[in-house]
């Protein structure tokens, strides 16, 4: 029997992976990557080809150790980590960890965690691409390049502790400046008016005002509003012009990463690291009953940006779409979108690994986020083959004294798509009823108003918004999207203000340097350029050592210069200012970041340590006063206060930390110690498990686990005990040996 070994990169696949190949296989994870290059050093030789030094990952020494020794007894071995640049690097490390081993293994991949998918692979095994290898290598070389190098420029000119990263950087630059247009705005007048209109049947219409002479025009004033409402009042509104059309609304799209994590977050108020997590879980499989397959990974791989669609897919979804809603609902040909032009090509679009799978067949299998996920994009999918809708729309003008109001409107002739699916932002049909004729019929005026406006500054990115200005830009790719936003917020650049994204002011302190001293980095295009490069390095276009040279050129001559232009102490953060008032000196508090948060502390630090902690929102919080004992410490004769801790609740000295005096907290029973008369209490052990002793203790040795119950032995009058959960009670004193069901006492 042969003995073959499949790696997989995720342990979340073992289990569908399995069944579908069989006793013959065995089938391992590396649980991500295996090998890295070090934290402590640059890890990279730039003086011989920016040669990496990886080394292995600490805390895998007992999967490499499995790794090694599974491969060692296997005749043939397949790395079967995720199908992209990432999962082609881990291979190779995978390679280059069992050694010689090596010889026996072969690279296979799968867009799906299907029966089908799985084992087609495995009969196409293909040697490691070096190419997309090098790719994933240049991009981990050069963002370690610029943290390592820039990180310790940040600790002497900044705030020690800082790092930067190449992506990241311009990440924030992108918030930063959206930021700077909303403080530079300046608002500017506008009057809307509205005028409510009535058909001889009396249906209501409202028109708002277009123009003048046909000619679009804008109300600026109050003054210039005051006079079109009066004289419109003392006109008559006839209807001048109706345009009648029927509009074809074709649908969106499958899924790429980036739209499944825009619509994700409008319809769905996903963060896009939930989405990603959700999507995960979809693709490495999940159990969905017996009826369904078992164990299948209900979509395809989740990492892409192109719009291609398999043709086996295609099929499936067009015969669903006529079985399902009728053959008008299907088009005379298949549906082909066409991928952006830098996008990576290697896998298909996100959908349904089976188009037969409906969501509701499999609800019950699935946890909330995977439902909501993938009825989201089943139901894009399914609509992205399906007819394009028929849109009728009208357009009315009223003309009243030279003056033209609009009504527009549509109602939906054939539903298609819409069937089954609505983008985020499709408006609700509106219909328009049949008053305009092209006759010249005279409109009754039911009431004519202005509201003054004001234009409104441009709103923050949200991640949904972001991820979507990237993707235009060309910044990052399908697999870094999320861990952008992450790194930037936990690194403190910037921070959530409900689904907004707001930059702090180290955040905005950052970008300002980063802007005068490393323009390059910062630059969306050249950013974007050296996404480009490392496409080119993954087509087999360019070599990984040419590409790092060039970038590093320019680089080494930007952070030379800064290191000479700035010196330690010429940037200041700026200073974060709360309404509290130190009780202590007087002076206002500042915000400061620490381990748990955001706290308030005195400015005046180290002369004045005062602290208070806040809530979200920024204002104090409130602290409830600790409740005192009725003893006192024994050790000072301070109040004791009751505290929380790991382990439950216990009394504190108030005087602490000067007196570290604890007493755990004890629950005082009526009952009477059997050894010495004095009162029983209940304690807990540090893992919150009750028992009971003596309050005298440790006077008196008395403690037992089961629960004392004052009733006494009818063989020797000693305390009864009652066993825990087992519904006996028992004599204290073993030499007695009296024992009885609780129920036959």
């Amino acid at each position: 029997m042969a003995n073959n070994l499949v790696i997989l990169e995720s342990p979340g696949k073992i289990g569908a992976v399995k069944a579908y190949l069989g006793s013959n296989y065995k089938v391992i994870a590396s649980i991500g990557h295996v090998r890295d290059l070090p934290k402590s050093t640059l890890g990279i030789d730039i003086e011989n080809g920016f040669a990496p030094h990886y080394i292995n990952i600490r805390g895998k020494g007992d999967v490499i150790s499995e790794l090694r020794k599974e491969a060692k007894s296997a005749d043939k071995i397949f790395f079967a980590t995720d199908p992209d640049r990432e999962g082609e690097a881990i291979s190779w490390h995978l390679a280059a960890i069992i050694g010689d081993d090596a010889k026996k293994a072969k690279r296979v991949s799968f867009n799906e965690i299907t029966k089908s998918a799985v084992k087609e692979a495995i009969k196409h095994p293909r040697e490691i691409n070096m190419d997309l290898v090098n790719s994933q290598q240049a991009r981990r070389i050069l963002d370690r390049i610029v943290g390592y190098k820039l990180s310790p420029f940040l600790w002497k000119t900044v705030k020690s502790g800082l790092s930067a990263g190449r992506v990241q950087s311009v990440a924030t630059k992108i918030i930063v400046e959206r930021e700077e247009e909303i403080k530079s705005f300046v608002p500017s007048e506008y009057w809307n008016i509205s005028a409510n209109l009535k058909t001889s049947s009396k249906k209501s219409i409202e028109a708002h005002f277009y123009g003048i002479g046909g000619k679009k025009t804008k109300v600026s004033c109050k003054e210039e509003a005051d006079r079109i409402v009066a004289e419109v009042k003392e006109g008559n509104f006839t209807v001048s012009d109706v345009k009648k059309a029927v509009k074809q609304k074709s649908p969106a799209p499958p899924f790429t990463t980036s739209t499944l994590q825009q619509e994700a977050s409008r319809k769905l108020n996903f963060q896009s690291q939930r989405t990603m997590k959700t999507a995960q879980e979809l693709y490495e499989g999940v159990n969905v009953g017996a009826e369904n397959g078992g164990v299948l990974g209900l979509i395809t791989y989740m990492r892409t940006d192109s719009l291609r669609v398999s043709a086996e897919a295609q099929g499936a979804a067009r015969e669903f779409i006529i079985e399902k809603y009728g053959k008008e609902y299907c088009p005379e040909n298949p549906r082909i979108y066409k991928s952006k032009s830098n996008a990576q090509d290697a896998h298909e679009a996100i959908r349904p690994s089976k188009v037969s799978i409906e969501p509701s067949s499999v609800k019950k299998y699935l946890s909330s986020d995977q439902y909501r996920l993938y009825k989201l994009i089943w139901d894009r999918f399914i609509a992205s083959q399906m007819s394009s809708a028929k849109i009728n729309t009208v357009i009315a003008d009223f003309e009243n004294r030279g003056y033209i109001f609009r009504s527009s409107g549509y109602s939906v002739e054939f539903q298609g798509y819409m069937a089954i699916y609505e983008e985020s932002g499709d408006k609700a049909p509106a219909t328009m009823d049949d008053a305009f004729d092209p006759e010249k019929n005279v409109m009754i005026t039911d009431s004519v108003e202005a509201d003054q406006h004001f234009t409104e500054p441009p709103m923050r990115y949200d991640e949904a918004t972001l991820i979507k200005f990237l993707e235009e830009k060309g910044i990052g790719r399908p697999s870094t999207y999320t861990p952008i936003i992450t790194v930037i917020i936990s690194r403190g650049y910037v921070a959530r203000e409900g689904k907004s994204l707001k930059p702090t002011p180290l955040g905005e302190v950052t970008t300002k340097i980063m802007n005068e001293h490393f323009p390059d980095i910062v630059n969306y295009k050249f950013t974007a350029n050296m996404e480009t490069e490392l496409d080119s390095i993954a087509n087999g276009n360019a070599t990984m050592e040419n590409v790092l040279s060039d970038f590093y050129k320019g680089f080494e001559s930007e952070l030379s210069l800064a290191e000479k232009s700035l010196a330690k102490g010429d940037i200041k953060l700026p200073v974060e200012e709360t309404d509290i008032i130190c009780e202590l000196c007087g002076s206002k508090m500042v915000v400061k970041n620490g381990k748990f948060g955001k706290f308030a502390a005195c400015p005046n630090y180290p002369k004045c340590k005062n602290t208070k902690p806040l809530t979200k929102e920024g204002t104090e919080k409130e602290v409830k006063k600790p409740e005192t004992a009725d003893f006192k410490c024994e050790l000072c004769g301070a109040d004791m206060v009751l505290r929380s801790g790991k382990f439950g609740e216990f009394y504190a000295c108030s005087n602490y930390p000067k007196c570290k005096n604890t007493k755990p907290k004890e629950t005082t029973t009526d009952l009477k110690c059997p050894e010495c008369g004095e009162k029983i209490v209940m304690k807990f052990t540090k893992s919150k498990k009750p028992f009971y002793s003596c309050s005298a203790y440790p006077k008196c040795k008395f403690s037992v686990w089961d629960i004392p119950t004052g009733q006494k032995c009818p063989k020797c009058s000693g305390m009864l005990l009652r066993k825990k959960g087992k519904g006996i009670l028992y004599c204290y004193n073993k030499k007695c040996g009296y024992q009885v069901k609780d129920d036959e006492k």
